[in-house]
Order: structure tokens, then C-alpha cells, then sequence
């Protein structure tokens, strides 16, 4: 077996939720509270209101959350959060334009990871709709979980109940793809997943699949994929065909987590993925953690 000790250290401290508290958003939220009670990480959830009239009932109810997956008591108290190893923020912003208010929250805090809502039916993803000008959104370079609507996505918002036995991971040579591996493997480890499959697709000629190490994971199997044919096609088409409860792919970043996505191989994936998206954009902070932890141990 050869786990680095590394992966028992969370590397994951904030994890940023947007939520219009719609049900989509809900289940968004499940995934965002699970990885955070998985990482003992601070979750910020936040919500941009044009009038500021929101009444804070609205926000996802947390302790509640807590409560029907069986972690804290009924009626327990706002402390009881924080003996979990979390700590839970909750933000409304006041603003005409929600991506210009998530963007620059972004810059002013840190975040590591992000997990948003989708809505494939419309012909543009929600977060994605206006043009990304704003220069914080091109420095940013976090991670983000996307979550389609209507997708029950791999926590369950009933139970906190985890379903992921299947990750799939497309691979190319640019952007390097060690770390998407490295992700897949680590979702895995810190959710406890005692058996499953993790599958590396590439789309091309079998001589010019990249040169990847795969980090031994007790009850999980490497399977290699190679086919031709439509690059989102095939992704989606493979998802599909085995059942995919996550998607993880590395994307340029250089400009950013929108600017990534906007019109890339993944923006077209998560248009018509089967399940959630987690995209990492390359030459990041945890990027760069992912890759050095996915080197082989000599």
C-alpha cells in the first residue's frame, strides 16, 4: 500500500457556497456541508440580494441539516456546529449583479474550494451567464464542485448518506492531469469509500496517453479507457455508460475558475454531465499540493 501520510491532512480550510436557496441550490448545499464535515473546514454560505430583504430563516438550515443525517441531537444548540470541527458562516450581500458580489467576496477571502448549483435546461449556467471581465474573477484559481439541477449528485440531502463508487477522470497531457487523480483518490479516502472504480478515460491514440502514476487505494480498481470521437461526446458518453458519480477534471485556470470553464472542454461537459463536476484549475495552490502528493513513493 503506499498512501502518503499527507492524505490524512485536510487540505481544504474554506469552502465557499452561493446559494439562491433554490432546490437546486439545496442540493449544492448537502455537498458543500458534507465536505466541509469531511475536511473540518469553515463554510461560508452566501446569498446576494438586490434589496438586502432577505430574512435570514431562508438560508439553508445547517443545524437542521446536522440533525436529520443523525450527527447532532434534536434542538440542538448554535455551538454544538463547532464540536464537529466546522464553523459555518452565513452572508448576505446586497447588490445588483450576483457574479460581481461572489467574485469580489472571493478576492477579499480565502476559499479553497467552491460548490455551486447548475442549471443545464438553460441555455447558460447560472455563475456563468455574464461576461468575466472583472479582474478578481481572472486571478482566482480555486477548485470548484459544480452540481447539475436535478442530478441527486453523490450526498444525499436526506441523510448525509455518501454514494460514490464510480470517478471518472478524463485525462490529457495539457493540462496536466496528476492532480485530478490525486483528487479522485483523496475524495475516496476522506469519505471512507470502502470499494469502487476509478476511471481514467483519454480521448486520442493510445501512444499519446500521458505518463500518470495511480496511487494504490484498498478496494478501489484503476481502469484505463482510450477512444475516439467528439472529446465532450465521449466524456459524457462514458459517464453515462458507467454510471459516473463524479466527473474530475483539471482545467487551465490561468485565467481564472470562470474564465477556465467559460467555452472549454469542461463549461461543455458540465452543460450535459450525468452527475457533479469537480474542476481544478492548474497552477494553483491546490493544484500544485495535489500533483506533489501524486508523485510516486520511492
Amino acid at each position: 500500500m503506499s498512501f502518503p501520510d499527507s492524505l490524512n491532512i485536510p487540505i481544504l480550510r474554506n469552502i465557499f457556497h452561493p446559494s439562491d436557496f433554490t432546490e437546486a441550490s439545496a442540493g449544492a448545499f448537502a455537498h458543500a456541508l458534507k465536505t466541509a464535515l469531511m475536511a473540518h473546514a469553515n463554510l461560508t454560505i452566501l446569498h446576494v440580494s438586490s434589496d438586502g430583504n432577505t430574512e435570514w430563516m431562508e438560508f439553508p438550515g445547517v443545524r437542521a441539516a446536522l440533525e436529520r443525517w443523525g450527527l447532532l441531537p434534536m434542538n440542538s444548540r448554535r455551538s454544538d456546529v463547532a464540536q464537529l470541527g466546522i464553523h459555518v458562516k452565513k452572508v448576505q450581500a446586497v447588490h445588483q449583479d450576483p457574479i460581481e458580489s461572489v467574485t469580489s467576496y472571493i478576492a477579499e477571502h480565502a476559499t479553497d474550494l467552491i460548490v455551486l448549483a447548475t442549471d443545464q435546461s438553460k441555455g447558460c449556467l447560472p455563475w456563468l451567464s455574464k461576461s468575466v471581465a472583472v479582474p478578481v474573477a481572472r486571478e482566482s484559481r480555486q477548485m470548484t464542485l459544480f452540481i447539475p439541477k436535478g442530478v441527486a449528485g453523490f450526498v444525499s440531502s436526506h441523510d448525509g448518506s455518501v454514494s460514490l463508487t464510480n470517478i471518472l477522470i478524463p485525462v490529457t497531457s495539457r493540462p496536466p492531469a496528476q492532480a485530478a487523480l490525486q483528487a479522485a483518490v483523496r475524495m475516496a479516502y476522506r469519505l471512507n469509500r470502502p470499494v469502487g472504480v476509478f476511471t481514467v478515460l483519454y480521448v486520442g491514440e493510445e501512444g499519446d496517453l500521458p505518463d500518470l502514476h495511480y496511487s494504490d487505494m484498498p478496494g478501489w480498481q484503476w481502469d484505463t479507457v482510450i477512444k475516439q470521437g467528439d472529446v465532450v461526446d465521449v466524456i459524457c458518453g462514458t459517464a453515462e455508460e458507467i454510471k459516473a458519480d463524479l466527473i474530475v477534471m483539471t482545467t487551465e485556470g490561468r485565467h481564472g475558475f470562470l474564465d477556465a470553464l467559460r467555452g472549454s472542454h469542461s463549461e461543455r461537459v458540465l452543460r450535459k454531465a450525468p452527475c457533479p463536476l469537480l474542476a481544478i484549475p492548474a497552477g494553483g495552490f491546490i493544484a500544485s499540493v495535489l500533483e506533489s502528493e501524486g508523485q510516486p513513493i520511492s
